[in-house]
């Protein structure tokens, strides 16, 4: 299997009843484990006990968790979480946490340079440190996959372009696309004539594009390619998204078509959303029982 690398947030997420680990780049990384790749994280959190708990998750789960610092002067991040009737998450996250400030590393430049993929995150940017440390590392990246993830107010236009285009594969959810295309000043209004929009003003052959329960529309290589996703019962949406990326990337590295991709992260992201929290433990036969992919 593959070696990949996930860069950005480790934090709790806070629901109403309970807290549970989570972060997107975390949630990647954890389902990227579950299909066996060789996974490394690279992140903070603080000398306290949530930080310490948080990294005994990721070594349980046999995640390379060496270049997760632990820093004196910053505590674990904390994001509170809102569900609706619909089970759609909303999130209040406070600045500045510990992963708002991971260091540039010989470490994390090691891990990032043997990788065949590095995936990472636009809220990773909201503070300089990480985001002078995300730059450091995307000149060392061989396949750079980039989450883009539109969390007011922590989120610059131009950034998000300028990674967009250092990034070798974009994955957008449907609001995000027609947002960032209308910033760019598309004249389109459909989804496919904005994914094109996008790759050629970004110089990015790989796009996905999710579009909730009705699925996700992914171009590799000039073509387009469809899943019109799965009909379930939404528990939450926490991590769902998270579990297609990695779904998706673990499937294109490891040499699956594209096709077999979109239907497996699909599948993923579906029966993630109808369970609870960020990362439920699936077996590679409930997704095929439940895809028949």
């Amino acid at each position: 299997m593959s070696k990949i690398v996930c860069f950005g947030e480790v934090l709790w997420d806070v629901f109403p009843t309970h807290k549970k680990i989570g972060g997107a780049p975390l949630n990647v990384a954890v389902r990227l484990k579950s299909f066996n790749n060789d996974v490394a994280m690279i992140s903070a959190v603080g000398n306290d006990v949530l930080g310490k708990t948080i990294l005994k998750y990721i070594n349980d789960l046999k995640i390379n968790a060496e270049a997760v610092e632990v820093l004196e002067e910053f505590t674990t991040g904390e994001v509170a979480v809102s569900l609706n009737e619909k089970g759609a998450a909303t999130y209040k996250i406070v600045h500045p946490k510990a992963w708002d400030k991971i260091p540039f590393t010989a470490k994390s430049s090691e891990l990032v340079k043997q990788a065949d993929a590095f995936v990472f995150g636009s809220l990773i940017t909201r503070d300089d440190v990480s985001k002078n440390t995300l730059y450091q590392l995307l000149e060392l990246a061989k396949y750079a996959v980039f989450d883009v993830n539109l969390r007011a107010p922590f989120y610059n236009n131009e950034i998000l372009i300028d990674l967009m285009c250092k990034a070798d594969f974009i994955k957008f959810n449907d609001d995000e696309l027609y947002e960032i295309s209308a910033f760019l000043g598309s004249p389109f209004h459909n989804l496919e004539q904005n994914i094109h929009f996008i790759a050629e003003k970004t110089k990015t052959a790989h796009i996905c594009v999710t579009k909730g329960e009705h699925g996700a529309v992914l171009l590799y290589n000039h073509q387009l390619y469809y899943n019109s996703g799965y009909q379930i019962k939404v528990k939450d949406t926490v991590g769902s998204g998270d579990s297609f990326l990695a779904s998706l990337i673990s499937k294109l590295i490891n040499g699956a078509s594209p096709q077999k991709a979109i239907d497996f992260a699909c599948a993923v992201g579906a029966l993630v959303a109808e369970k609870e929290g960020a990362n439920p433990i699936i077996t590679e036969k409930e997704i095929l029982d439940f895809s028949r992919v």
